[in-house]
């Protein structure tokens, strides 16, 4: 069974900045790819950025290149994603993913179908 529990999520103004956790419960999380999701009601879920289990490689989605870091602490079995300059369109339920196998890479979790497990989401709330 895998275990993953986002925080960090918030109600924050446009250009403030936010920092969500993924603490993970999974054997072999330091040999996966761990991503993070969006998703905003009545819309798909969108990919947002990955990150490779040596956290050599990130790939981040254009809506928020520049703007957003993904990384993780394998010794604290953790991905960390620091968003700056918050827009409201960034508000959306943020998720915690891990890759299917330990042959899933940062560019393949672009991929919804790539991921094992998500987390079960926190919230980011970006005023107008």
């Amino acid at each position: 069974q895998v275990q993953l529990v986002e925080s960090g999520g918030g109600l924050v103004q446009p250009g403030d900045s936010l920092r969500l956790s993924c603490v993970a419960s999974i054997r072999t999380f330091n040999s996966l790819a761990m991503g993070w999701f969006r998703q905003a009601p009545g819309k798909e879920r969108e990919f947002v950025a990955a990150i490779s289990w040596t956290g050599g490689t990130t790939v981040y989605a254009d809506s928020v290149k520049g703007r957003f870091t993904i990384s993780r602490d394998n010794a604290k079995n953790t991905v960390y994603l620091q968003m700056n300059s918050l827009k409201p369109d960034d508000t959306a339920a943020y998720f915690c993913a891990v890759g299917r196998t330990l042959l899933t890479s940062a560019s393949d979790m672009t991929d919804p179908t790539r991921v094992r497990s998500w987390g079960q989401g926190t919230q980011v709330t970006v005023s107008s």
